[in-house]
């Protein structure tokens, strides 16, 4: 029995983070009863996108040249270097601060459960960067989960190994929250890693 054009749609749609049957649905029929300029532009794009976008052969995050504009970037600090898990994290890091400083991007974090090692994740690309001897303080910048961190362990000693400076990103209270609404795991974490008050 072979499923229509609509319902082939719909389980297309499906691919996508956060999409169950009923998202989908909506958008597919959204795109057929009112958007089909939109849902064409939005196929060549996609098109486009899965057949010319690909890895930054230094960093690792999407490019779709050999070197991604911040890789080939003379005016960033190739002393620095910051890991992120994903490109996602690499924009909110640009984004959100004035790093002037280089990346490279996991694709993942350490997982032995679901087969993901060192290999997966690039590290013997990051400890030939690391060997170079440019980079003097790498910034680890995985998220705060089991994972992250024993990501960041394993990190820190593969920095170590080639006399590079390891630094993690602070993890605590966030600006402007209030300690009476901060979950338990947050407030322990922020009260073990307290710091000095410097004037």
């Amino acid at each position: 029995m072979t499923t229509s054009l609509l319902e082939q749609l719909i389980d297309a749609l499906r691919v996508l983070p956060g999409v169950g049957q009923k998202s989908a649905q909506r958008m597919a029929y959204h795109l057929l009863e009112r958007q089909r300029d939109g849902g064409k532009r939005l196929s060549d794009a996609l098109a486009q996108a899965m057949e010319r976008v690909g890895h930054c052969s230094r960093c690792r995050d999407f490019s779709e040249t050999e070197l991604c504009p911040t890789c080939s970037s003379s005016a960033r600090d190739a002393h620095l270097l910051c890991v992120v898990e994903s490109p996602a994290d690499r924009l909110a890091i640009e984004q959100a601060t004035g790093f002037r400083g280089l990346y490279f991007v996991l694709q993942g974090r350490l997982s032995p459960l679901d087969g993901i090692g060192p290999r997966e994740l690039g590290l013997d690309r990051l400890g030939e960067r690391l060997g170079e001897g440019e980079v003097q303080e790498l910034i680890v910048a995985t998220n705060p989960t089991v994972e992250g961190e024993a990501t960041a362990h394993y990190l820190a000693q593969l920095a170590r190994a080639h006399k590079v400076h390891p630094s993690r990103l602070a993890h605590g209270v966030p600006l402007g929250g209030e300690l009476e609404y901060v979950d338990r795991g947050t407030l322990s974490h922020a009260f073990g890693s307290r710091s000095e008050i410097t004037s």
